[in-house]
C-alpha cells in the first residue's frame, strides 16, 4: 500500500557527470491521478530525471520517494509501483509481441497464472490484441511504441514515468498513446510525461515543469505559466490605404509592434482580445478600414521563450 500524500515527491535532486551539473536542486511532486510534464531542451535534465524516479540512475543528492519508498534505500519496493517507458524502445525484435509483454509482466513479479490475462489485457488496451503473434522487429514504429507502452502498463503500476512516449509515431498510434495516458489518469495513475511536443503538453498535462539547463525555471498550469511569462495577444492586419501614423497612439491595452514598409501593414500587441473591435473601429473611423487580419494568442511555447530566452529545440546535447 501507497503511504498518504504524493505519490512521487523530489527533494533537491542534483546530479552531475563529471564536471557537468545536469540537474540542480529540483523538486516536485506529483499526486495520485495528476499527469506532469516536463517540458525542455535536449540536455536539460529531463531524462536523468526520469532515470532517477525509476531507479536507472543514483542522484549525487536529494531525495526521492515514491509511494512512500525511499527510492536510493528501498529500490525494489519502489520498482514496484512504477511502470517506465523509456525514450529508446526496449523490447526484444526477435520475440512477438505477446512474449515481449509477458517478459516484463514477470520481471514485475506478475505470477504466471495472473499474467496470462494481465498480458491480453495489456495489449487490447493498445489495440494490438490482432498483432500479438506477430514478431515485432515487423511491426512499424508506432506499433512498436505501443509494444513498448504495454510493458510498462502490464503489471498495473501506480506511477507511470513515461520518456517521449510518441516521438516518431503516426498521427493513429499518437492518439492511442495519448488516451490511453488520460484513461490511466483518470483510474488514479501518477505520471511524470517528458516530451517536446507543445501540443501534447497543452493537452494532457495537469501541471508542467520547466526545466533549463538542470534547474526548475518554472512550474504550473499552461495558463499559469503563460500569465507568468507576461504573454500577449498579437494581431497582424491589413488596412485599405495607409493609416495615420498616430492611429493607436494611447488607446490603453493596444500597443504598436511594427508595421510595413508601405505603412499599410500593422503589427499589434494586445492586452486581450476584447480590444479587437476596437482596434477594427478605429481603423474604420480613420477611413482605412482592415481587410485582413489574424490573431496569435500566447500558448506554452511563447512562454517558454520567454521564459528560458530561446526556443524548446536550440540545444543538442545528447545527455541529460
Amino acid at each position: 500500500m501507497c503511504a498518504a500524500g504524493p505519490l512521487v515527491k523530489v527533494s533537491d535532486l542534483r546530479k552531475s557527470y563529471g564536471s557537468r551539473r545536469v540537474l540542480e536542486n529540483v523538486s516536485f511532486e506529483v499526486a495520485r491521478g495528476e499527469i506532469v510534464g516536463l517540458l525542455g531542451p535536449n540536455g536539460a535534465g529531463k531524462t536523468t530525471t526520469l532515470s532517477i524516479l525509476a531507479t536507472v540512475r543514483t542522484a549525487d543528492a536529494g531525495t526521492v520517494m515514491i509511494g512512500g519508498h525511499d527510492a536510493r534505500r528501498e529500490p525494489r519496493a519502489a520498482r514496484r509501483l512504477i511502470g517506465f517507458v523509456p525514450q529508446s524502445i526496449a523490447i526484444y525484435p526477435a520475440l512477438n509481441a505477446l512474449q515481449n509483454v509477458e517478459l516484463f509482466a514477470r520481471i514485475h513479479g506478475v505470477g504466471a497464472r495472473q499474467a496470462r490475462g494481465a498480458v491480453a489485457a495489456a495489449l487490447a488496451m493498445v489495440g494490438l490484441t490482432d498483432w500479438a503473434r506477430e514478431p515485432v522487429s515487423i511491426l512499424s514504429g508506432g506499433m512498436m511504441r505501443r509494444v513498448n507502452l504495454a510493458c510498462g502498463l502490464v503489471h498495473r503500476p501506480q506511477i507511470l514515468l513515461l520518456d517521449e512516449p510518441t516521438a516518431g509515431v503516426d498521427p493513429q498510434s499518437r492518439e492511442r498513446i495519448l488516451e490511453i495516458l488520460r484513461a490511466q489518469a483518470d483510474a488514479g495513475v501518477a505520471m511524470v510525461y517528458s516530451t517536446h511536443y507543445m501540443e501534447e503538453i497543452e493537452r494532457l498535462c495537469d501541471r508542467v515543469l520547466l526545466i533549463d539547463h538542470g534547474r526548475l525555471i518554472a512550474a504550473g498550469a499552461v495558463a499559469e505559466l503563460v500569465a507568468l511569462a507576461g504573454s500577449r495577444h498579437r494581431m497582424a492586419m491589413t488596412l485599405r490605404g495607409k493609416p495615420p501614423a498616430d492611429l493607436y497612439a494611447g488607446m490603453e491595452g493596444v500597443d504598436p509592434l511594427e508595421s510595413g514598409p508601405e505603412g499599410d501593414r500593422l503589427v499589434l500587441m494586445l492586452s486581450d482580445l476584447g480590444r479587437v473591435t476596437q482596434v477594427l473601429d478605429r481603423a474604420k473611423g480613420a477611413g482605412c478600414p482592415v481587410i485582413e487580419f489574424n490573431l496569435h494568442s500566447p500558448n506554452l511555447s511563447d512562454a517558454f521563450m520567454t521564459l528560458t530566452g530561446h526556443a524548446l529545440r536550440d540545444h543538442d546535447d545528447l545527455r541529460g
